[in-house]
């Protein structure tokens, strides 16, 4: 397969990626925007004041590059999933599985479709943020570049799901016993500065205080890691699911049974 047909193979997935979560907007754009204005009204405006300044900034304003991190994370790995296993289960994969398409596009135009989503819903939470507090861009490149890689991280992750999973429910338990407790715990709504010594050390372990850190970093110029480190690891992590999800799309027996 030339390069030219590789190309619009890779357009056409995501464009049907792409029209997929729009035509549903309601359902997929909708509820984070509602959920994110909850945090703010909550914790935010009612508990924030009580808690007082972190990290040298308002609480309020402290939390906002934590709520938008956190819907790019659910909303990426949520459309990848959800959009994969669907084709799964409609036995729609066998079509690109069997054609000359190779299994580097079909992980990338999922990927993408799940990074595309990220990014709107990122952009309509940003805007919700506004209403509530100031945010000043620090570093621009820092934002977007984490903001993409980070959509790029768990839309394969999100795909490694998809591809092991046997029914509807199996989809379901990652987000809720995993990825869930690990945003909550990765620093979204607290500094680690302020956890006992031990579990500021069991912190560093997990991978999402590094990009909502990150993504602060760009927002309000501050951070409880390097930088630099960060970005190491979300590479790292990416590259290792990209190459995990090339391996199960050729050997994984689920997809062709």
């Amino acid at each position: 397969m030339d390069a030219r047909r590789q190309w619009i193979a890779l357009c056409t997935l995501v464009r049907r990626e792409v029209r997929r979560f729009m035509r549903i907007w309601t359902q997929t754009l909708l509820p984070p925007v509602i959920t994110t204005t909850l945090y703010y009204l909550i914790f935010g405006a009612l508990i924030g004041p009580r808690i007082g300044p972190m990290g040298g900034v308002p609480y309020i304003q402290y939390i906002a590059p934590g709520l938008i991190m956190m819907s790019v994370i659910t909303n990426a790995y949520s459309n990848v999933v959800s959009s994969f296993y669907g084709a799964k289960f409609q036995r729609n994969i066998d079509e690109m599985l069997v054609s000359p398409m190779p299994n580097a596009i079909i992980v990338l135009g999922f990927v993408i479709g799940g990074i595309a989503r990220a990014l709107c819903v990122g952009a309509a939470v940003t805007v919700v943020s506004l209403l509530f507090t100031d945010l000043t861009i620090h570093h621009l490149a820092v934002v977007v570049s984490t903001a993409v890689l980070t959509a790029a991280l768990f839309s394969l992750a999100g795909l490694v799901n998809a591809i092991f999973a046997n029914s509807f429910d199996d989809i379901n338990i990652v987000p809720t016993f995993v990825l869930t407790p690990l945003i909550y715990l990765g620093g979204v709504f607290y500094s680690i500065e302020v956890l006992p010594a031990f579990w500021r050390s069991v912190s560093l372990f997990n991978p999402m205080l590094y990009m909502v850190n990150v993504f602060r970093y760009g927002v309000l110029g501050v951070s409880d890691v390097q930088v630099v480190g960060a970005y190491a690891v979300m590479a790292g992590i990416t590259a290792v699911l990209f190459l995990l999800n090339l391996y199960l799309l050729e050997r994984s027996s689920s997809l062709r049974s």
